[in-house]
This record gives structure tokens, C-alpha cells and sequence, in this order.
């Protein structure tokens, strides 16, 4: 039987199904989203660096320090060549390892059960900073920190609290000084079996070494106006106070490192004295 050739249709060859290796797409290649890796965002244009990766986000800053989040996964470039970002591998610790308070970290340890003692810490950023760097060290010593809303409240809470012998209370307040209407309040409550400690800083932002966010100074705010609202608007941040202290300052305190040690010495004499038996 003949081979059938329509007018004008060439035969088929076996090997027209055969793709040449160089015309096969090779799929982009994974890019582990470490710190300060720049990455381009092509679709909205956005070029920044890696300031922080969590499970399914990175944390891109751009060169005028606005920050973005953005899924993990492809869709970005780097190095001008597309890539899937992925999060950074976990290396297996070859040593003893040091939680961001400088302690050491005790690897798999259970939190021990919470402590009768406990911390108090004037405001919610103020917390959140102890917690981002001594969070380890209170877990394993079952030391629980709760925000204290203002100074003025601090009497009532030391009297629903009654602190004792093994049931010990740690407070920590802003712009303690000698003179002011927190130092008088705290020698009202400090005894034995409780302990008012403060730092100069006018709002823990302060405590933050300048230049781990990027400035040479924290900037000088006349008394009378709003101190968070004051430094935003001379150092030409975003007037959300709670995206600035997420985004700009608490986002890049790694250890204790990056705090000053008026800070340091005042949340260790605390957790010292807490989980004193």
C-alpha cells in the first residue's frame, strides 16, 4: 500500500514529536530570601531588600525605606533573572547557640509553667520589644510580661496583686528620673517583694540604637508635642506610629545588641529579681 500525500501537506516525520534541548523552558530557579538579597517585584516595579522572611511572606525595603510584604514564591527577579523566592534553609545548630538576649539557647526546651511572679512593662510597644528579645529566656523561666496601661495605675495593680515571698512583681516604666511623678510613684510600691525599675528614654522607641534604623540620632521633640507624632514628621515617616514601630524600628532589632544598655540592665535586674525564690 502506498504512502497517502495530500496536495500541499508533507508527511509526517517519527521525529517531529522531538523538542531540541535549547527550545525546552527551564523553569526559574529558587532563591532562598535571605537577609539583604534585592529583589524587583516586575509587575508593580517595586525593588527592595530582604529585611525579614516568615513562613509565607518576605519583607522587602526599598532604598527610601518603605517596606512591602509580599507571598513567597515565583514571580520575582533577582540578579535581573526570574526566580521563585523560598524561605531560608534551617541549618542544624553545630553548637551551642545564643537566643537574640545573648543567653543561651536551650534547643527544644517546653516553656515551664508560668511563675506566680510577674513583669509589668508600660505600654504595648514596650512589651513587645522584651518579649522580641528576651521571649526565650522568659519562657524557660516561666516568666510572664503584661503591658501596664499608665504609670497612675500602677498602685491599684500592686495591691490586687499583693506581692510575696514566691509570688514576686517586676515594673518597668518609661523616663523614670529622678524628681518626676513616675519616681514618686515608684517609691510608693517598691518592697521587698516588689521592684519599679525605669529607663531615661522618653518612649522605649528610644532605646533603640539610632543607627539600627537607619539615623544618626533620635530627633529632638519641643515638650507639649506628641513625641512619637514629633520624630515621625522631622524624620519623614509614615504618620501611622503602630506601622512605624512594626515596620521601621522593631522589625530591625535582632539582639540585644541593638539596644541601649540603659534598657538591657534594667529588663535583666527584673527577670533577676522575678525569678529570685
Amino acid at each position: 500500500m502506498g504512502l497517502l500525500i495530500l496536495d500541499g501537506v508533507p508527511p509526517r516525520s517519527p521525529y517531529d514529536d522531538l523538542v531540541h534541548p535549547r527550545t525546552v523552558k527551564k523553569p526559574p530557579p529558587q532563591v532562598e530570601a535571605l537577609e539583604d538579597v534585592v529583589v524587583e517585584d516586575p509587575s508593580s516595579g517595586f525593588v527592595g531588600a530582604v529585611v525579614r522572611c516568615e513562613k509565607d511572606a518576605v519583607h522587602l525595603e526599598d532604598r527610601f525605606g518603605k517596606v512591602r510584604a509580599y507571598p513567597l514564591g515565583p514571580g520575582f527577579w533577582v540578579d535581573g533573572r526570574p526566580v521563585v523566592l523560598v524561605r531560608p534553609k534551617q541549618n542544624a545548630p553545630s553548637g551551642p547557640q545564643r537566643s537574640a538576649s545573648g543567653s543561651t539557647y536551650v534547643v527544644g526546651a517546653r516553656a515551664r509553667v508560668a511563675r506566680e511572679g510577674r513583669i509589668y512593662v508600660e505600654g504595648k510597644h514596650d512589651a513587645e520589644l522584651v518579649e522580641k528579645v528576651w521571649g526565650h529566656d522568659l519562657r524557660i523561666e516561666g516568666v510572664v510580661v503584661e503591658p501596664l496601661h499608665g504609670v497612675d495605675d500602677l498602685p491599684a495593680i500592686v495591691r490586687e496583686f499583693r506581692p510575696s515571698s514566691g509570688r514576686r512583681l517586676g515594673v518597668l516604666v518609661d523616663h523614670l528620673v529622678t524628681g518626676s511623678k513616675e519616681s514618686r510613684i515608684a517609691g510608693q510600691v517598691t518592697g521587698a517583694h516588689a521592684l519599679v525599675v525605669g529607663h531615661p528614654f522618653i518612649d522605649i522607641w528610644q532605646a533603640v540604637k539610632p543607627q539600627v534604623v537607619g539615623i544618626g540620632a533620635w530627633p529632638t521633640v519641643p515638650k507639649g508635642e506628641p513625641w512619637k507624632e514629633g520624630v515621625c514628621r522631622r524624620l519623614g515617616w509614615e504618620d501611622d506610629t503602630g506601622y512605624v514601630w512594626a515596620q521601621r524600628i522593631l522589625a530591625r532589632v535582632r539582639t540585644w545588641t541593638d539596644l541601649e544598655p540603659a534598657l538591657i540592665g534594667r529588663v535583666e535586674e527584673l527577670i533577676d529579681f522575678v525569678t529570685t525564690d
